[in-house]
């Protein structure tokens, strides 16, 4: 698998990538300093099992830089939190997932 590049499109508040021609993005909000990410799109193209992993991996890696807090509400980047636990530094205060 290649290092995914991604794309933080503020104007839609969404992370972006190219992956096969098509657009995958991870849709977002922010509040204060923390970031809301809400809902994960890959397109159905897509049947490298290792591309979502890798796509989540990216966008937390970039909201650390950023010294942000993340709040998974999507069903499928909090299971992505629960299984890799060196993210977990990334949750606020409070949050459980």
């Amino acid at each position: 698998m290649n290092e995914v590049v991604i794309n933080n499109n503020e104007f839609l508040r969404q992370y972006e990538t190219k992956i096969a021609g098509k657009l995958a993005k991870i849709e977002y909000a922010s509040q204060e300093r923390k970031v809301f990410l809400t809902k994960l799109v890959i397109p159905e193209e897509v049947t490298d099992p290792e591309f979502k992993d890798e796509f989540i991996r990216t966008v937390l890696k970039s909201i650390e830089e950023r010294n942000l807090s993340v709040v998974p509400t999507s069903p499928q980047i909090a299971g992505f939190l629960r299984k890799h636990k060196e993210f977990k530094c990334l949750l606020p205060v409070g949050i459980r997932i």
